[in-house]
């Protein structure tokens, strides 16, 4: 059964709409969402820190972003925000961006879908920290240390968002390679 769409709200970033009795938030003009799961070549993860408002918590993330949400940029490709938003917030440049996979992250909530790509052949190119509007603190954390590393950061009262098992299950199950 289909509904019509009706906008109960639009902020400068999301709009609050309602399709029959289910409501539900959208980012508008945006391409998509992409988290990138990057190990260097030292074997570490790299994550990333920064507090979040909704959650009021400070929370531990793979690197991601926004696609096509740059002025001039609105048919901007996921793989290109990867990389841009990897080099942003780490400070690293990938050779390469491999898909893994998509899908909802909070279906009941947004339609929005997050994209995930492995980054392969990484090198330091600058500091990282994300822009002007980000406080983001980079972490590498050795492969054989991340379940323990997370678990502490739980245990110290920080939010571990679900993404990066989803990361790791790919780096696992030997996605691009590893």
């Amino acid at each position: 059964m289909t509904h019509d769409i009706e906008v109960l709200g639009e902020g400068r970033f999301l709009r609050l709409l309602r399709r029959g009795r289910w409501e539900f938030v959208e980012r508008p003009n945006l391409r998509g969402v992409v988290g990138i799961v990057a190990v260097t070549g030292e074997g570490k993860l790299l994550l990333v820190e920064q507090y979040r408002q909704a959650v009021g918590a400070t929370v531990i993330e793979l690197p991601a972003g926004l696609a096509g949400d740059l002025p001039g940029a609105e048919g901007e490709e996921l793989a290109t925000a990867a990389q841009r938003e990897l080099r942003e917030e780490t400070g690293y440049a990938a050779a390469r961006m491999t898909f893994l996979c998509d899908g909802p992250p909070s279906a009941g909530v947004t339609n929005e879908v997050i994209t995930l790509f492995l980054a392969e052949g990484l090198e330091k190119v600058e500091d990282g920290g994300g822009d002007e509007t980000e406080e983001i603190t980079i972490h590498e954390v050795p492969l054989a240390e991340v379940a323990r590393w997370l678990e502490d950061r739980r245990r110290e009262g920080k939010m571990l968002d679900l993404r990066i098992y989803t990361g790791l299950y790919f780096l696992l199950a030997g996605a691009g390679g590893h």
